[in-house]
């Protein structure tokens, strides 16, 4: 199905219809693209796009009235709401997971689409519909992040691809918890913004082995967040930890190794941790973050349908600073955008 067109979109039990007003696009939506996330043939066609924000205009069997003419953002990970897991408030590790938006649903690069109520997050209808995108994910993710990590006021938070569209949030969420900053990039026009944006350290990665951190920090760090998740950036985060140090893990790329001393693990008491998306309830205190204007939602770039491909490709090309997204609401005349 190609992009701008209408899927039949009619919500059955338990699901909503959603008139999309606008969807993220980041890096992760080129990797389900690709197949990343699955390449079952019974998937295809598919319309790609998760982090959505969309007003609800249907409510299926089941579902109460009061969701209709709500602004929503959609929870990524289509779990089941009943599982041990999920009644921990622990959806990432939903036993029964079905898949994701986008991938095993149509998901928000198509105008409608229909969701399982239980996978709708209210947020302000004061909020702009373009940068709520990047709630569901790019700023769901981080608060996920900070309490994986446990990140404490004072602490030293190294964020690789501190640039990118988890990285920007990723440096405010930990700015708010009262952390100390140094966000690492390749491109020299993203280390200027970040020292602009966020007055953060900003510390050249292009070669992990000429890294320098700042120098009160003594060359070491308490939480490193890899979101490069390449062998060197992730073993070039092991080395750095100090005692109690936590290297955090978000990549889920095929055949990623690195080594890991045990010795300084356990004389250190590193610990190396896996974060695997976000809670519900972490979506909604996103949507908190960005509604009391803690968090900033970083989306530099916005098209129209017919220029998302272009979009994707100033995303492989490493040149977006921040989200970028797809908006309906300003989608160019046509059959499709009518």
């Amino acid at each position: 199905m190609q992009c701008g067109e209408r899927p039949d979109a009619s919500p059955a039990q338990g699901e909503l219809l959603l008139r999309v007003e606008a969807c993220g696009v980041g890096l992760t939506v080129l990797n389900c693209i690709r197949g990343d996330l699955g390449h079952e043939a019974s998937d295809l066609p598919r319309v790609p796009g998760h982090e959505i924000v969309g007003v609800v205009i249907g409510a299926g069997p089941g579902v109460a009235r009061g969701w209709l003419g709500q602004r929503v953002v959609v929870f990524f990970y289509l779990f089941c709401g009943t599982c041990q897991e999920c009644q921990k408030g622990r959806e990432a590790l939903c036993t029964q997971l079905a898949g994701y938006m986008g991938v095993q649903r149509d998901g928000g690069y198509a105008e409608l689409v229909t969701v399982p109520v239980r996978n709708a997050v209210r947020v302000s209808d004061a909020l702009d519909p373009v940068l709520a995108t990047a709630i569901p994910d790019a700023i769901a993710t981080p608060v996920h992040v900070a309490r994986r990590a446990g990140l404490a006021p004072g602490e030293r938070v190294v964020v690789i691809a501190a640039a990118g569209g988890v990285g920007v949030h990723m440096v405010q969420v930990a700015l708010l918890h009262g952390a100390l900053v140094a966000g690492l990039e390749a491109k020299q026009s993203k280390l200027e913004a970040l020292e602009r944006e966020f007055d953060i350290s900003a510390v050249d990665s292009t070669d992990f082995s000429e890294i320098r951190l700042p120098g009160s920090w003594h060359g070491r760090a308490d939480v490193v967040v890899d979101l490069l998740g390449t062998s060197e950036s992730s073993g070039w985060a092991a080395t750095v930890l100090d005692r109690g140090g936590r290297l955090v893990l978000l990549t889920t790329f095929r055949d990623v190794e690195f080594a890991l001393s045990q010795r300084a693990a356990v004389l250190e008491e590193i610990t190396v941790l896996g974060s695997r998306y976000a809670s519900r309830d972490e979506v909604q205190t996103a949507a908190e973050y960005v509604e009391s204007q803690k968090v900033i939602p970083i989306v530099s770039e916005v098209a129209p349908w017919t220029e998302v491909e272009a979009l994707h490709e100033h995303l492989r090309a490493g040149t977006l600073w921040g989200r970028g997204a797809l908006d309906w609401n300003h989608a160019p005349p046509g059959p499709h955008g009518d």
